[in-house]
């Protein structure tokens, strides 16, 4: 599977979604599960490497913003809720954080949006339907203890509203 393919499949189950986070889980699993075994492996790894690449001071900050708040886990979840939006918002967001300001619906709900841990493990899942066993190790090297860039406060509404003050205008807490 190249990148092209992975972007089709994340863009055509999400579509099919309505853009429900767990509706697309769903239905990319379902969608992998008639592929092959390594080419449900190549998925996860351009999954993978698109998380790994999201982990970013720069983009948590964004997301804090968007969620009102985000601790480690919803950061995880976050990143896969954005490689599920696609590769426009997905690479826009990666480039320049504040982009989702222009990327993003108007209709973005933080209660359902911003979270899809469910998209993350979606490739396992399929494996495991088609093999019986569980995916082995992806051969990716290891991602970033820390995220990369400069460290943003998270939990100050201040400075994340003068780091973004795009997103804060359109997203941050009223």
């Amino acid at each position: 599977m190249d990148e092209t393919e992975f972007w089709e499949m994340v863009d055509t189950t999400r579509e099919a979604s309505g853009g429900d986070p767990e509706d697309h889980a769903d239905l990319l699993v379902e969608r992998l599960t008639r592929l092959d075994p390594d080419s449900v492996l190549d998925f996860a790894r351009h999954f993978e490497a698109r998380w790994t690449r999201a982990y970013t001071w720069e983009l948590w900050g964004a997301a804090a913003v968007l969620l009102d708040g985000a601790d480690e886990d919803a950061f995880d979840s976050f990143r896969c809720w954005l490689i599920g939006q696609g590769r426009e918002v997905f690479e826009g967001a990666v480039h320049e954080p504040e982009a989702l300001t222009e990327l993003l619906d108007e209709e973005f709900d933080p209660e359902i949006d911003g979270d899809g841990e469910d998209l993350g493990y979606a490739a396992d899942e399929a494996y495991e339907q088609l093999t019986g066993v569980v995916a082995p190790e992806l051969g990716l090297p290891e991602g970033p203890e820390r995220p990369v860039g400069a460290p943003v406060e998270l939990t100050d509404d201040t400075a994340l509203a003068q780091r973004y003050p795009r997103l804060w205008a359109r997203f941050g807490p009223v």
